[in-house]
């Protein structure tokens, strides 16, 4: 893992960028509004987007090899 975040540092700010404005909004709404349900399904999908990110770049390219 360290050799990938030394490789793509900007997948870092990538996943930043895209899950603090916009999934973010969506897990503070639905914690305000005491949507247990939604909240654990949208933590379920963010960490799958964050692995999805870490596996193109880092698994796959490995594979190959």
């Amino acid at each position: 893992m360290e050799q990938f975040l030394t490789t793509y540092p900007w997948v870092i700010w990538l996943a930043l960028i895209w899950t603090l404005p916009w999934k973010g909004v969506a897990l503070w709404k639905s914690a305000r509004a005491n949507q247990l349900p939604w909240f654990v399904a949208l933590m379920v999908i963010n960490t799958l987007g964050l692995l999805e990110i870490i596996y193109i770049f880092a698994v796959r390219p490995k594979a190959k090899k």
